[in-house]
Order: C-alpha cells, then sequence, then structure tokens
C-alpha cells in the first residue's frame, strides 16, 4: 500500500503536470518565432540576446497558456459534450476549474512583470496580445476575415516582441513578410476546417458557414504572390548582406510544398503538426535557418 507521503507527492506531481497540460505545450512551437530578430538583427549574436530571445519565448507561450485557461474555464461545460475536448484537464474533471484559473491570474501578473524587467514596451504588446486573443475566443473567431487577420495578427506580434526582448529594430518588409505568411496559413487553416466538415460546417465554427473553398484559395492566391514578392524584397532592403536572396528558393518551395499537402493530401489544420510530421517541411525549415545564419554570420 502507497504510504500518505507518496500519495501527496504523487498528487502534486498530478497536479503540476495537468497545469502544464493546460498550457497546451503542443502550441509553442509558434513562438519560436520571436526569435527571428535574433537570427535576422544586424548585431553581434551574443549569449545574453540569447538568453532574453528564449525568456520572451517562455513569455509568449506563458501568456497564450493564460488565454488557454480562460476560454477552458469558460467552455468547460460545452466541451465536456465534445468527443475530443472532453479530455482537457478542466472539463474531464482531473484540474479543478477554480485553482487553474487562479493559477491563470498569477501566471500573468508575473509575466507581465518579467516583461517589464526586459522592456516597458514589452508589457503593453503582451497585455494587448492577450485581449485581443480573448476577444477571439469569445467573438471574433465568428467574424469573417476578422478571424483570419487576427491570427496573423498574433504572429506579428512575436515578431515584433522578439525584437523588444533584444533592444533591435525591425524592418517593415519583414512585419509584411510575417503577416502574409500567417495570413496564409490561417486562410489554409480555414480551407482545411471547411473541406474536413462541410456536411456540418456550422455546428463546428459559426464563422465556416460563411466561407468556401473557392473563396479561400483565391485570397491564398493572392497572399502567396504577395508573401514571395515581399520576401524578395526583404532579402534585398533589409540593410543586411544581399547574398540573402539566395534562400528565396527554398521559401518559395517551402510555400508550394504546404499548398501541395493542403490541396493533394488534405492537410494543413496544424501548421505545427505538419511541420513535425512532414521531413519535407521540417527539413526546409532546418535548411532555411542554416541558411540564413551562415549568410548573415559570413558572407
Amino acid at each position: 500500500m502507497e504510504s500518505p507521503q507518496n500519495e501527496a507527492h504523487s498528487t502534486q506531481a498530478n497536479f503540476i503536470t495537468l497545469l502544464f497540460l493546460q498550457l497546451r505545450p503542443k502550441q509553442w512551437t509558434k513562438n519560436l518565432l520571436v526569435f527571428a530578430a535574433l537570427i535576422f538583427s544586424n548585431e553581434t549574436f551574443s549569449f545574453q540576446a540569447l538568453c532574453r530571445s528564449i525568456l520572451g519565448f517562455f513569455l509568449f507561450c506563458f501568456i497564450a497558456g493564460c488565454v488557454y485557461i480562460l476560454n477552458d474555464y469558460v467552455d468547460r461545460d460545452a466541451d465536456r459534450k465534445h468527443p475530443t475536448k472532453k479530455f482537457r484537464p478542466m472539463a474531464s474533471g482531473a484540474l479543478n476549474p477554480n485553482l487553474a484559473l487562479s493559477f491563470g491570474v498569477v501566471l500573468l501578473l508575473g509575466s507581465l512583470i518579467v516583461s517589464y524587467l526586459l522592456n516597458p514596451l514589452l508589457v503593453l504588446l503582451l497585455l494587448l496580445y492577450f485581449v485581443l486573443n480573448v476577444a477571439y475566443s469569445f467573438k471574433l473567431k465568428h467574424v469573417v476575415i476578422i478571424d483570419v487577420m487576427v491570427i496573423a495578427a498574433g504572429f506579428v506580434f512575436r515578431a515584433i516582441a522578439g525584437g523588444l526582448v533584444i533592444n533591435v529594430p525591425f524592418t517593415p518588409w519583414f512585419l509584411i513578410c510575417t503577416m502574409l505568411l500567417s495570413l496564409f496559413l490561417a486562410i489554409s487553416k480555414r480551407r482545411h476546417e471547411l473541406l474536413l466538415l462541410e456536411s456540418s460546417k456550422g455546428t463546428h465554427r459559426k464563422v465556416l458557414e460563411s466561407y468556401s473553398p473557392a473563396l479561400l484559395d483565391q485570397l491564398n492566391s493572392i497572399v502567396t504572390t504577395a508573401t514571395i514578392i515581399s520576401y524578395s524584397l526583404f532579402t534585398f532592403t533589409s540593410g543586411n548582406t544581399i547574398h540573402l536572396m539566395w534562400t528565396i528558393p527554398i521559401v518559395i518551395y517551402g510555400i508550394f510544398r504546404y499548398l501541395y499537402l493542403i490541396h493533394m493530401e488534405d492537410k494543413g489544420g496544424s501548421p505545427e503538426k505538419i511541420l513535425i510530421e512532414d521531413k519535407h517541411m521540417l527539413v526546409t525549415v532546418i535548411l532555411y535557418v542554416i541558411s540564413v545564419v551562415v549568410i548573415l554570420e559570413f558572407l
């Protein structure tokens, strides 16, 4: 029989695990964009800048986690009726909702305090990100076009935050590229959801009733073209070496590969999942990062 001390320790460990899962660590790959400032910065790479970027990465993970906590707290009754969401910590009853909400408040305040120490402007950015995502969870995700633009805005905030934590500016072209690529991913996600649930699209996401495959394909064509052109211009106008132009074919292949996965394999609902599962995309991203680092450091 397990001793009371071991049982208490096991319960505490289980509680911590549930809180960690509540923060949805599978979504954390989105926050890797924070490191873009470190990679593309004209400043000399330093260990201090790396540490600040890592801290910025976790701050975004925690702020996003607070949004998930609030969202799951409000939707816990509805989630219990969902085939997959019912297994979430609060919906399943494994995690006390009030304790989770209290943890979220403490985590939010703590993250904001740390962000202020890094850069006072970072506090405003994280607060805006939090408010915008809460608004998205409760209202904006049901507004056609606005829903995908809010998702794209979240990625732009990540890119800006990466610059704030190491105190370096971004070129407008880089932010435009980030916004367009984010729109591409958001539109692709909506297309995947629409085709997957076409027979009952209104019962999954109300906003899907306002979309059609033809519309989303047209939007993606516009965004894809704009993304490639914008990135190409960025490589020449960023203030870095023009040798960044050699990464243009890698970017084009990555976008084309993603389009292939969307149209031929009916994927695109989860970008972070594609990155892990599709070897071509994973190799492309790794090759791109290595190429950029080598070019900026040695050419």
